[in-house]
Order: structure tokens, then C-alpha cells, then sequence
């Protein structure tokens, strides 16, 4: 269907169906925390987006006369879009009210988002394609007596596989390396050794085993699974033993990976000699991936720990603390192989019992201000003072100290013609009922710079005596 109907028109029609349903979802609150509303509330909000959005569908697809959506597909989509969505949204209050009955706050939560989503449908686009392309010239000489042959030994599954994981295993690099920051270059070889396993063996022993349960049979199942799944982490273990196994690549933001999906959207799809718009676009977001700039000073949420880039491009790192986990997300960030503990993390980094100093790039000061008395010299000679303690008013350099931490979380800075530019973990407006925002005087994201206000010495009249 994708293939005989997708036109540049019915692209930029479907692209106005996606903009109309952000704007629309956006306007009425879907994005935003429902966690403070009754359960009738959110099922009448969730169906108000439904009935607005498949509306909008029916009208564009009229304009693009597409005979797939009418009114009896409007009907469906409304009924299966209110009755999925709603029912995900009360899924999701009763697992949440059972972890609070469990005695675990929502706030200790932490909730990581791998993309699963995007990889499939990354996967799905490619297989898709690849077996609109590559059925005909799989078919081309099958009726001679060496197709014949090979086809009988199963050499037409073997290449299918092959061709199927390696066309899902490019299709979601990007998405793996913008959530887990590596690439796999052998991933190809360890799916096509492990996926007959898991198809054959693992998959349908679990069905068995879910069958059987009632009876009490089902634990011969799961051993003969564990087996199955054994089989999978030995492949694993034997792929990581290759050389250059496991390949690093360092964090970007979203633009790439949106530029890249675009390009692959536009690669798959279209049959004209415009697909070759998606190779241009995929190649130019791979390189603004390669280039994405690096931050020269990160800054934990809790003021614990702080990364300098020094002079080497390397970062330098500094703890008050036991916690390790910053320092294992920022090297994975930066494509550092180093660990958590690697002796050469400190290096450039210089500390007495007052505090630390390090050097940027540029040759820029950072100070890490452990006492009271260090921020005199500190606000003096550096450009960028850290502390997790409250900094005195009218320090000279930039300061992040307690309050501006607490209130924007973790930061990560970048050095610009003498400025440093502040990214924030939480930004200005932020505020959700797990995380509510701070209250505070000013801005509530750029440090402070201004000097102390004058103190009025006037006396009061109570201690005015005669004479004075």
C-alpha cells in the first residue's frame, strides 16, 4: 500500500496531520501531568483529542482523496484510539497506586526512555523497503537447477535472515548511539547467530510454559528457556570478544537524530530518484553528529560532582562523594573509555582544603569552592566558581552555588567568546508534581552577577541622643 500510494503530496499532507495533532494535544493539556485529576476528567480529555485529531484526519484525507479514510475508519479509530489511550492512562494510575501502597515514593523513580519506539519503527521502515526492493531480485534465476539446490539447503533463509538483521541493525544506529551513546559493528553477526534460537527455541518454550502453568508442568519450561537464553548471552559474550566490539560515540542533541529520520523516512518510501534527498539528509545529519560541540564544565544535580575539559579535550573530574554515577554517564557521554574510577580523572585538577582549581580549554579558571573563606580568591581570579555552599553577593566571576543548582539541577556550560552558555537539567518554567519548581527572586536559571546592594547606616531615631 506504501509503496503504490506514497506521493510528495500525500507526504506533505500526512506532515500537516502530525503538525495539526501536536498543536492539538498541546492546546488541550495531554502533554502535561494528569496525575492530580480524576480519572473521568482525563478519559473525557483523552477523548476530546481523539475526536479532534481523527476529525482532522477525515478532512486532509478527503483533500488528498484518500479512499482509505472515511467515515467508517473515523468511527473505528475513534472507538479503538479512546478505549486504547484511556485504558493505557488507568493502567498506568493503578501500577503507580500499587507502588505507593508498597511504600516506595514516585520520586525516588527513575524512569529511562531507550527509544524502544523509535528503533521499531526504524526497524519496521527498513524490513519494509528491503523486502519491497529485494523480493524481485531474490526471485531472478529461481528456477534454475543451482537456485533449486540452494533453495533446498535453505540458502534462500540463511541470506533472508542475514539481510533482514542487517537492515534492522542499520536502521536504528542512530537511535542507539543518540540513547546509549555506542555502536555495535558486529551486532549482524550476533543476531544472525542467535535469532534462530530465540524464534525456534526460546519464544516458543515460554508459550509452552505459560500453557502449562495451570497444570503445574511449566518448570521443565523455564529451565529448557534458561538454556535457550544462555545459548544468547555466550553469543554475546563471544561477539564483545572481537576486536573494536564496541564502539563509543559521543552524546548530540535531538536535531541529528530528527534531520536522520527524516532522511530515512523519505529513503524508504518514496520509489522515484527523490530517495536520494534521504541519502543527502542521513549523511548530513551523521555529520552534525560528529560534530556536535561537547560541553567544557558539567555540573551534578546535587553540586557533587563537576567535569572540566582541559587543554588534552579530555574531561577532569572532581567528587565529594562516594556516587560514581555521574562520572560513568559523563564518560559514556563523551566517548571515554576510561572508568569511574580511572586514576587519571583527576588529573588537572588541583585542591587543597579550601578547594579546588582546574583550567579550561581556553585557559579559563575554574574554582570548586569547598569553605566560606576560598570564595574571596576564588570570585577574584576565576571565571567560573562552583561550590555547594551559598556564595557570598558580588562575586565577580559566574557563580553556581547551592541555590542555583537546587533550582535548575544538573548543568552542563559551554565557553563562547569569553561567556559560558548554561544548559539545565531543569529550565526556566519548569514544574511537575514530582519535581515543583523552587520560588525564588530573580531568574531562576542564569547565576547572579549583580554586586551587593549599599546598606542604609542611617541611625534610627531611637538611638539618636541630644546633641547628635
Amino acid at each position: 500500500f506504501l509503496s503504490a500510494r506514497v506521493k510528495v503530496s500525500n507526504i506533505a499532507l500526512g506532515t500537516l496531520v502530525l503538525i495539526f495533532w501536536h498543536l492539538s494535544f498541546s492546546v488541550q493539556g495531554l502533554y502535561r501531568s494528569h496525575r492530580l485529576i480524576s480519572v473521568r476528567e482525563e478519559f473525557t480529555e483523552v477523548a476530546r483529542a481523539v475526536v479532534v485529531s481523527t476529525a482532522a484526519l477525515l478532512f486532509i484525507g478527503q483533500l488528498g482523496h484518500w479512499q482509505t479514510i472515511n467515515a467508517r475508519t473515523a468511527v473505528c479509530t475513534v472507538l479503538l484510539g479512546v478505549v486504547l489511550t484511556g485504558g493505557a492512562r488507568a493502567l498506568l494510575r493503578l501500577n503507580l497506586r500499587l507502588i505507593r501502597r508498597r511504600g516506595h515514593n514516585c520520586k525516588s523513580l527513575l524512569i529511562i526512555g531507550g527509544g524502544m519506539r523509535a528503533r521499531s519503527f526504524a526497524a519496521t521502515l527498513a524490513l519494509v523497503a528491503g523486502y519491497q526492493q529485494g523480493l524481485p531480485w531474490m526471485s531472478q534465476g529461481g528456477d534454475t537447477p543451482l537456485a533449486a539446490k540452494i533453495a533446498l539447503w535453505g540458502g534462500r533463509e540463511i541470506v533472508g535472515l542475514l539481510i533482514v538483521s542487517l537492515l534492522a541493525g542499520t536502521a536504528t544506529i542512530p537511535y542507539i548511539a543518540y540513547h546509549f551513546h555506542r555502536v555495535s559493528p558486529y551486532g549482524v553477526i550476533a543476531n544472525l547467530i542467535a535469532m534462530p534460537i530465540v524464534s525456534a527455541w526460546v519464544m516458543p518454550i515460554g508459550i509452552l510454559g505459560v500453557l502449562s502453568m495451570p497444570l503445574g508442568l511449566d518448570s521443565w519450561c523455564w529451565w529448557l528457556m534458561g538454556e535457550g537464553i544462555e545459548w544468547m548471552m555466550r553469543v554475546a559474550s563471544w561477539v564483545t570478544s572481537f576486536p573494536e566490539a564496541l564502539g563509543r560515540v559521543a552524546a548530540f542533541d535531538s536535531s541529528p537524530l530528527l534531520l536522520c529520520t527524516v532522511g530515512l523516512v523519505v529513503l524508504c518510501l518514496l520509489r522515484t530518484p527523490l530517495r536520494c534527498i534521504g541519502v543527502l539528509m542521513m549523511t548530513g545529519a551523521i555529520i552534525l553528529m560528529i560534530r556536535a560541540p561537547q560541553p567544557d564544565v558539567l555540573i551534578a544535580a546535587d553540586g557533587s560532582a563537576v567535569a572540566l575539559r582541559g587543554a588534552n579535550g579530555r574531561l577532569s573530574m572532581i567528587k565529594s562523594g562516594s556516587d560514581v554515577f555521574a562520572f560513568r554517564e559523563w564518560l559514556a557521554a563523551d566517548a571515554d573509555w576510561r572508568t569511574a574510577k580511572d586514576d587519571t580523572l583527576g588529573e588537572g585538577i588541583k585542591c587543597d582544603a579550601a578547594g579546588c582549581v582546574g583550567k579550561l580549554r581556553d585557559g579559563s579558571v575554574v574554582a570548586i569552592a569547598k569553605s566560606i573563606e576560598a570564595f574571596e580568591e576564588d570570585c577574584r581570579r576565576a571565571a567560573l566558581v562552583v561550590s555547594n555552599r551559598d556564595a557570598p553577593p558580588g562575586c565577580a566571576a559566574l557563580v553556581i552555588d547551592r541555590g542555583v543548582w537546587r533550582r535548575s539541577g544538573a548543568m552542563a556550560l559551554r565557553r563562547r567568546g569569553g561567556q559560558f552558555e548554561i544548559t539545565a537539567a531543569r529550565s526556566r518554567g519548569y514544574d511537575r508534581p514530582w519535581a515543583r519548581a523552587v520560588v525564588s527572586e530573580g531568574d531562576a536559571l542564569v547565576p547572579s552577577r549583580a554586586a551587593p546592594q549599599p546598606r542604609d547606616a542611617t541611625p534610627r531615631a531611637d538611638d539618636l541622643e541630644a546633641g547628635d
